[in-house]
């Protein structure tokens, strides 16, 4: 074993580890009695040793911060959109038509916040994981193959099963991800699209060899849509997935953070400038005020042209800055667009 005085210094990647409302235990967190004794346990090792020690985490819950304190330096993703790191999302597509004739309504919960009044916002690391909205009885209503049907038709009009775009479906069981990608394939099949075999395939832990599954995803033109529960939604960097759609609900902001995580590398072989969100479970709006990952460009119909000319207007410095980053986003988004030559040569075009 070894001694408290081993190191010098601990860095601990990942350091929100211990999440787990919406995901299955792996088979090394099964070795605890409950998700409270993973937690405790993984206090005790941090806390073990006498030394210094550095927790990195993009997504810090109140269990982050009582192991590690309050975050001493932040970078936020709208931030590192700005810088040309990620790239932004636009305002979910909602299938209301769908949801209304379907039956199914969204309820008003309460909300749970953790204000800063300095600040003037919520400070999501103080706040649980968990949610505590009723999940599983929600899930419930959408796995039925009427309003999964309804959903995936309009989807074929906005995503191409043959296009270099990746898609990740996320739905509630390993049941509902067979239904998906039987339903899918036969709407895709009833515009008259040919569908290439292996374009549309199921990934979860039940499949044969899904680490392969997965590589294949990542790094293979095909499969470019693709169905899971949970199993890509951390450690995965495929930079080329630009569409998200929720068929389920979470209540672990967490994992909902790391499911938008998914789309937002770069990805200059594909020039692409946005991912999309697809939602049919009403999760965006759910979470909005529990998530820093919202739309860095407000005004998405306002050409750079339209934001320069209202930069000479601004009235105040609180909208000169307001229109300064809205056009530092749209310049990275028009660079997304670019080839290398052409990002050379833009330096000297007019905008």
């Amino acid at each position: 074993m070894s001694s408290v005085g081993q190191y010098d210094f601990i860095i601990v990647d990942e350091a929100h580890r211990g999440y787990t409302a919406d995901r299955e235990m792996t088979e090394e967190e099964l070795l605890f009695r409950d998700q409270k004794d993973y937690i405790s346990q993984y206090r005790r090792v941090i806390d073990y040793f006498d030394v210094a020690c550095l927790g990195l985490t993009a997504t810090p819950a109140l269990h982050t911060t009582e192991i590690f304190g309050m975050p001493i330096f932040k970078y936020s993703y709208s931030q590192a959109v700005l810088d040309g790191y990620l790239v932004d999302h636009k305002p979910p597509y909602l299938f209301k038509t769908e949801l209304a004739e379907a039956g199914i309504t969204f309820e008003k919960d309460e909300e749970v916040q953790v204000y800063d009044p300095e600040k003037g916002e919520v400070q999501l690391e103080r706040m649980e994981d968990s949610l505590h909205f009723d999940v599983d009885q929600f899930n419930k209503k959408v796995i039925t193959e009427p309003f999964n049907r309804m959903v995936l038709r309009k989807l074929t009009e906005y995503i191409d099963p043959a296009g270099n775009e990746k898609t990740l479906v996320f739905a509630a069981t390993d049941q509902h991800v067979n239904m998906v990608v039987r339903l899918l394939k036969g709407a895709y099949k009833e515009n008259g699209d040919e569908i290439e075999d292996g374009a549309i395939i199921k990934i979860t832990g039940s499949i044969f060899k899904p680490l392969d599954a997965i590589k294949k995803f990542k790094n293979e033109r095909l499969p470019n849509i693709e169905v899971t529960v949970d199993l890509l939604t951390t450690g995965i960097d495929v930079p080329a997935v630009t569409n998200l759609v929720f068929l389920r609900r979470v209540q672990s902001r967490i994992l909902y953070d790391q499911m938008l995580g998914r789309a937002t590398r770069l990805c200059p072989e594909i020039r692409k400038t946005h991912f999309n969100i697809f939602d049919a479970v009403g999760i965006y709006d759910k979470l909005q005020n529990y998530t820093e990952m919202k739309p860095v460009v407000k005004r998405q119909n306002y050409k750079i042209i339209d934001l320069v000319n209202s930069l000479t207007n601004a009235a105040s410095e609180e909208e000169e800055a307001f229109i300064r980053e809205q056009l530092a986003a749209k310049i990275q988004q028009r660079k997304q667009r670019l080839d290398e030559k052409g990002k050379q040569n833009s330096l000297t075009e007019k905008v």
